[in-house]
């Protein structure tokens, strides 16, 4: 039985399926993948850029990284992959996605049950008094109108703690599932690469680049991922 196939029998037999997406879900929108060996994260240096540091040290720089991403993104949409998933969802093949991604595209294709572990590049407060702002103030380098603060994406920066709500939820949802899949991502950044581990469920890895250190998984497909939910959405077909 191929690799493929024998996802779909989990699939066909899991009661609660879960999915966990990183960076690798997104990049065949055209989002560019930070921790590939072509990455953005060879260009720019998270440590300077994706930091509270930044944002008090050097906040021009801070600003016009995540302009350029929140104007790249704007750019890009859903892909095939994002539609099949929130399909599987409508049709209770799926029950939650976990992701890291902080472009939003799992709501946009219809999942409605999703954790983003890493916020959202799509909402906005002040760093200093936590008030929310608007995309536009952020864009036009504004700062806080109520106390001058620098504004920033609620994304999760390096050395912040994750939003406790998500996580919470998103770690009840592994340790209940019958299945994880986990799509597109390095297992590289922490807290979040633990997640695949907390569960007695089986645990399968889809990934363009596998990771030295999956080999807990029970199934490990080497691919891209909007390609691979592809032939599983075309083997599910043919099962039911």
């Amino acid at each position: 039985m191929s690799q493929i196939q024998t996802v779909v029998e989990w699939i066909r037999s899991s009661k609660k399926t879960i999915v966990l997406t990183g960076a690798g879900m997104s990049t065949e929108s055209g989002v560019p993948d930070f921790r590939s060996a072509s990455g953005w994260w060879t260009k720019t240096d998270p440590q300077q850029v994706a930091t509270v540091d930044a944002i008090e040290s050097n906040y021009p720089l801070f600003h016009e990284f995540y302009s350029m991403r929140i104007n790249l993104l704007d750019k890009c949409s859903p892909h095939e992959g994002h539609y099949i998933l929130a399909n599987w969802e409508k049709r209770g093949i799926l029950q939650h996605i976990a992701t890291q991604n902080v472009d939003g595209f799992h709501s946009k294709a219809g999942n409605t049950q999703v954790e983003e572990l890493h916020g959202s590049i799509y909402t906005f407060r002040c760093h200093s008094c936590g008030r929310s702002a608007s995309k536009e103030a952020f864009l036009a380098k504004e700062h806080c109108a109520h106390c001058q603060g620098n504004l920033r994406p609620n994304v999760v920066l390096f050395g912040e703690m994750l939003p406790e709500r998500a996580w919470h939820n998103a770690l009840l949802n592994i340790q209940s599932a019958d299945l994880v899949i986990v799509i597109g991502t390095s297992l590289e950044v922490y807290p979040v690469n633990q997640l695949p581990k907390m569960t007695k469920g089986k645990k399968v890895y889809i990934n363009k680049e596998i990771a030295h250190h999956s080999t807990y998984f029970d199934c490990i497909i080497e691919g891209k991922a909007k390609e691979v939910l592809i032939n599983l959405q075309e083997r599910l077909e043919k099962n039911y």
